[in-house]
């Protein structure tokens, strides 16, 4: 492997996370509603439900910083009574700890801090998951992030080249939204893949490029 293409490999973007960084859509505008309405929520949590890179854990990240939260990780190993009076744990359904989060949630409520929870799967439909869990996050407000309209979409892919300090031209956006499949997940994945690209090859991000890799994806 060359030095140019292990250091394509080793590259890393960070993703603007600040509340104005959002894309506010009718798609999302309800979950971005309860997270603006905190601390006058009707309980100790919310969750809020949406497919993979929808926005759910930047909104997360916002509510963080807002009330001041601590980030739980369901993987580690640490007290769930040593958080904050306010946590945020993402991606609940993705994680094995059905116990840390129960736990978790006792201790927030008992504390009257409150809990933002963030999960692809409404918890009403989990199987096979511990019940007490499932039947109190079923129980909370649940606020879902729906598919992407053409807008949102055409606005992601913007911030997401953006976020990787790419300039694409307003052809190749829209090209990209009229092809693709109207997914976060798949803009998300089509945009790495053309910055790998570009960085590879040391080219521009064009309608042919573009056009390459969405014949190649099938």
């Amino acid at each position: 492997m060359t030095a140019d293409a292990q250091l394509t490999l080793n590259l890393h973007h960070r993703p603007a996370m600040e509340r104005e960084d959002f894309l506010v859509s009718p798609a999302n505008a309800e979950a971005v509603e309860w997270v603006d309405r905190w601390p006058e929520w009707p309980g100790s949590a919310i969750v809020i439900v949406g497919p993979a890179g929808s926005g759910k854990s930047h909104l997360g990240h916002v509510w963080r910083k807002r009330s001041q939260a601590t980030f739980i990780d369901p993987g580690a190993t640490s007290d769930p009574a040593a958080a904050q009076k306010n946590v945020f744990v993402d991606d609940v359904d993705s994680q094995n700890r059905d116990a840390f989060i129960l736990h978790l949630y006792n201790a927030v409520s008992r504390g009257g801090g409150h809990a933002l929870l963030t999960t692809r799967t409404p918890p009403a439909r989990w199987t096979g998951r511990l019940p007490d869990l499932t039947s109190r996050l079923a129980a909370v407000p649940t606020v879902h992030i729906r598919p992407p309209d053409e807008t949102l979409i055409s606005a992601l892919i913007v911030k997401m080249f953006a976020d990787r300090q790419l300039d694409v031209e307003t052809e190749v956006v829209a090209y990209m939204t009229a092809r693709m499949e109207r997914s976060f997940e798949t803009a998300r994945e089509l945009v790495a893949e053309l910055d790998r690209i570009s960085l590879a090859g040391r080219r521009r991000i064009t309608v042919p490029l573009v056009r390459a890799v969405l014949d190649r994806r099938g």
